[in-house]
C-alpha cells in the first residue's frame, strides 16, 4: 500500500474534522428503538430517518451484502455522492466516516457511528469491507454478460423500493456496498470476496438531515459464489435477509448539534448575464 499523502486533508477545524466525542457519545448513549424491519432476500426496502436519529443495518441470520442509496427526504435531487465521499473519506468506510451529498448541496448527510466490522482491516488479498469502489449489480450488465433477463439485481430491487415515494429508476444512484469485501488486484481490477459479516453484525449511521434510505439484499447473497464467468453458480443458497433498526437518541446527546448547511457559494460558474436592450 502506498503511503503517499491523501489529496483532501482533514485539518483541525475544517469540514472534514469530525467531532468524534459527539458521535461516540451517540453510539454509547441512551436511545429508544422507534422502528424495526426485516428485508427478505433479493428484495429492496425504503425507509425514512428523521434528522438527529440513528439507523442500523444488521445481519440477523449471517453474512449478506446490502446495496445502500440515500436521498434528502424532501428533495431527491440531493443524494449520496459516492465518488466525492470516496475522495473526502476513503474507498471503504467505517466509524466516523461521513456520506456526502452531490452538487450543489455538498454536505455530510450521514455519519457512521458504529461498525462491528471495524477491526477487519486489510486482509491477505488487500480486501476491505463497506465498499465504495464498485456499484450495484443491474439487469443491463447482466444481459450483456449472460444474454439472460433477471429482475432481482440490486438496481431493480432499489427501483421497486422507492416507487412508493414517487421516485423511479433514474433516481437510483451509485451505492455504498454495506458488508461487502472488495479491493483492487495486481492488474488494478476490481474484485469481490466472501462477506466476512457474522450473525448480529451491524453498521450504524447518524442522520444529519431528514433522509430517505433504500437498501437491496443483493442477489449474490454473501458473494461466496461467483455470479459471472465460466465458474458462475446459482447464489440463492447463500442469500440471507438484512435488518433495519431506527433509534431516537436521548435529546441531551444532541445539545449544540445542527443539521449541516450547504456551502455558501455566491459565484455563477463564470457565467455573465447579458443586459437587456429593452
Amino acid at each position: 500500500m502506498s503511503s503517499y499523502p491523501a489529496a483532501y486533508q482533514s485539518t483541525k477545524g475544517s469540514a472534514l474534522d469530525v467531532d468524534r466525542d459527539f458521535y461516540q457519545a451517540l453510539a454509547d448513549g441512551k436511545r429508544v428503538l422507534t422502528a424495526q424491519h426485516r428485508v427478505p432476500i433479493r428484495t429492496g426496502f425504503a425507509w425514512e430517518v428523521p434528522a438527529g436519529h440513528l439507523f442500523r443495518i444488521t445481519t440477523p441470520e449471517g453474512p449478506q451484502v446490502g446495496d445502500l442509496n440515500i436521498w434528502n427526504r424532501h428533495n431527491p435531487r440531493e443524494r449520496m455522492w459516492v465518488a466525492r465521499t470516496r475522495q473526502l473519506q476513503r474507498a471503504h468506510l467505517s466509524t466516523f466516516d461521513r456520506l456526502w451529498s452531490n452538487l450543489p448541496f455538498m454536505r455530510p448527510i450521514a455519519t457512521i457511528t458504529a461498525d462491528t466490522l471495524a477491526d477487519y482491516g486489510i486482509d491477505e488479498h488487500g480486501g476491505r469491507v463497506h465498499d465504495l469502489l464498485g456499484t450495484r449489480c443491474d439487469p443491463y450488465v447482466n444481459k450483456l454478460l449472460t444474454g439472460e433477463d433477471f429482475d432481482f439485481h440490486c438496481h431493480s430491487n432499489l427501483t421497486r423500493a422507492v416507487q412508493p415515494y414517487g421516485l423511479t429508476e433514474f433516481d437510483v444512484h451509485d451505492v455504498m456496498n454495506v458488508f461487502q469485501c472488495t479491493g483492487l488486484n495486481d492488474e488494478d481490477k476490481y474484485f469481490m470476496k466472501a462477506c466476512p459479516a457474522r450473525k448480529g453484525d451491524y453498521l450504524e449511521f447518524f442522520a444529519e438531515i431528514d433522509l430517505l434510505c433504500a437498501i437491496s439484499t443483493c442477489p449474490g447473497g454473501d458473494l461466496s459464489l461467483p455470479m459471472w464467468g465460466d465458474d458462475a453458480q446459482d447464489t440463492l443458497s447463500v442469500c440471507r435477509p438484512l435488518g433495519i433498526e431506527i433509534y431516537r437518541p436521548d435529546t441531551a446527546l444532541l445539545t449544540g448539534w445542527q443539521p449541516p448547511a450547504r456551502p455558501d457559494y455566491q459565484g455563477n460558474h463564470g457565467l455573465r448575464l447579458q443586459k437587456s436592450n429593452g
